[in-house]
Parts: C-alpha cells; structure tokens; sequence
C-alpha cells in the first residue's frame, strides 16, 4: 500500500517537475534581446574592420618614389635573375624564344649608358678545347650582334669565352649538355 502511494506520487511529480524544467528557458523577449545583442556586436566589429580597411588603403597609396639609382637597381636585379640565353648542339644562332629577354637588357643598356655588360660564352663537353673555345665566342658574339642591332653601344660589351672550361653541371647527359650551351650576360 505504501508503495503504491509512492508510486501514485511518482506519477504526479514527474509530469509537474517536466513542467518546470521546460519553463526554465529563456523566454522569446529574452532570447530577441540577446539576438540583438549579437547583432550590435556584429556590426560594430565590421564597422572597425571597415575603418582599419580604409586607413590601410590610404596608407598604402602614398607610396615613396624610388629614386633613379634605387630604379637602376630594381631594373638590374630583375635583369640577373633573366641573365641565360641557351642554344641549340653545335650552333651559335639565337632562338626566337630568347629575343624577349635580350630586348630586356638592351632596353636597360641603351637607357643606362654607364652600365655595361661581359657575355660569356660556353659549350658543353664534347668537342675539342679549340673547338669549344671557337664556338663558344661565336655564340658570345651572336648576343653581342643582337644587342647592338637593338641600339646598345659597342663601347658597352665585352665578349669572352669560356668554351667548356665552366660548366654548370658536370654530368654526361643530355640535359647537362644543354644547360652548359650557354651565353650569360654578366653586368659589371
């Protein structure tokens, strides 16, 4: 019998005790406000990610002129990472796709007369040391035809070769062979 009270009051708490959990939450008034709470904060923070972002622009569009000394070594810099001009087995003739990038040094030597400009010549391994020699100034002086066909001055460029003497990569193979056929212009 007394179980059976306990259980009759089981069975009326369990209901009124879910009641009360469930009506324990944060009412609709209180959750709107915290959504508007969150939204304030949203838009304050893009307002300051707005403001920083228009400073920075500003800052950054007054740029400090670099002076002609400061541009020639820009220009210079850029120039030695593009320096190589490769040929073919046995041949002293440029290739079209190397034009660009002797019409780059030519366009600094003529607007820089002061600077001037060693091309080295190299072969790779196989042939004569006469021979190599030979082929390497031809090819030094096909580079010094171009440019001076692009208005750079005679007075700006030496010719120098090297013939196989300086290899850049000492292997017996193909790809050696060919990244050792090579003109190099080396500013001074």
């Amino acid at each position: 019998m007394q179980l059976n009270k306990i259980f009759k009051g089981l069975v009326i708490a369990l209901p009124v005790v879910t009641m009360v959990a469930c009506s324990s939450g944060p009412s609709e008034a209180e959750l709107e406000a915290e959504r508007n709470r969150v939204a304030q904060e949203q838009a304050e923070a893009d307002r300051k990610a707005q403001e920083a972002k228009d400073a920075q622009i500003q800052a950054g569009s007054v740029n400090r002129m670099l002076t002609p000394v400061e541009e020639m070594r820009k220009e210079l810099a850029a120039l030695e990472n593009n320096q190589v001009v490769y040929f073919d087995f046995d041949r002293a003739s440029i290739s079209s796709k190397f034009y660009s990038v002797l019409d780059q040094h030519a366009a600094f030597l003529t607007k820089h007369s002061d600077k001037s400009v060693v091309i080295e010549g190299h072969c790779d391994s196989r042939g004569t040391p006469e021979y190599n020699i030979a082929l390497g100034e031809s090819r030094a002086k096909s580079i010094q035809t171009y440019l001076l066909n692009a208005g750079v001055s005679a007075s700006q460029i030496s010719v120098v070769s090297y013939g196989e003497e300086k290899p850049i990569n000492s292997y017996n193979t193909e790809a050696a062979f060919a990244e050792n056929r090579r003109g190099v212009l080396v500013y001074q």
